[in-house]
């Protein structure tokens, strides 16, 4: 049986996650309807993480054995011909059976988008969150450092969190800005739940001035959720890449010196094209 490792994007803004849930529709079970009548045969996926409910993927890895090899290009486009339009197969790879979309991956990056202006968006109301109050990217940034390195991240995950560990190692992040949209970009190992809303949370009450630069740190130090910020609306959120060993040979998420091309909304990008 054939390994097919799959990249995906998608739009999570009418999804209740990314895993099958029985009350609501999630992103997975569009994903293995779509498969499994390209396969005319049940098909299981599995992934390399799973995103909360309203999050985007702008490449999200999947990886699933199928009876039969249809070949990388009919994958794609058998997929693409039944998935729901929010829902779109970019690639597919035949990989070696040890490869695994979850335990394969050496580090994931995320993006956070917030429009920071005084009215509310409304073309970005789903790819964003919105801030009224002027950010301070610079102290946001600062304090952002504090949290690289391998660390006990229980101050920064879900009450209801269900890993045995806390602790993770954060590789990278920076918060820029461009005009009125404010982005935090984060690679780690391997996230917790809502650690990235919650970082996000917890850098824009510095940014906006309600805590001083070095409260990141006492933050990190105390492992305790309660005395953190509020977590982040869910819609700012994007699943930008997965990063795995080169001998698998799948496509990366570029460098983050490609930031106009995959570290802002659509539309600031067309935007950005005509000027």
């Amino acid at each position: 049986m054939p390994r097919i490792a799959l990249g995906l994007e998608y739009d999570g803004s009418r999804y209740n996650g990314w895993q099958i849930q029985t009350h609501a529709p999630s992103v997975q079970a569009e994903i293995e309807k779509a498969l499994s009548s390209v396969a005319a045969h049940p098909v299981n996926v599995t992934t390399a993480g799973r995103t909360d409910a309203r999050v985007h993927a702008s490449m999200q890895i999947i990886h699933f054995d199928a009876a039969i090899d249809r070949g990388e290009r009919a994958w794609v486009l058998g997929a693409n011909s039944i998935l729901a339009a929010d829902v779109s197969a970019l690639w597919a790879r035949t990989v070696p059976e040890e490869f695994h979309a979850r335990y394969s991956a050496l580090a994931r990056s995320y993006r956070y988008v917030i429009v920071n202006r005084p009215t509310r968006p409304a073309l970005d109301r789903e790819r964003a969150s919105w801030i009224r109050r002027p950010l301070n990217c610079e102290s946001m940034h600062r304090a952002a450092q504090a949290l690289v390195g391998e660390h006990d991240f229980t101050s920064l995950r879900a009450a209801e969190c269900q890993s045995k560990t806390a602790m993770r190692r954060l590789e990278s992040i920076s918060v820029t800005r461009y005009e009125e949209f404010v982005t935090i970009v984060v690679t780690a190992n391997a996230f917790l739940q809502h650690m990235v809303r919650n970082i996000a949370g917890l850098l824009i009450a510095i940014g906006v001035g309600d805590r001083p630069v070095e409260w990141s740190r006492q933050v990190l130090e105390a492992r305790n959720r309660r005395i953190a910020g509020v977590t982040a609306p869910p819609q700012g959120l994007t699943l930008i890449g997965v990063r795995y060993p080169a001998e698998f040979g799948l496509p990366s998420e570029p460098e983050a010196t490609a930031f106009r091309d995959r570290h802002l909304p659509a539309a600031v990008r067309s935007r950005i094209d005509t000027e």
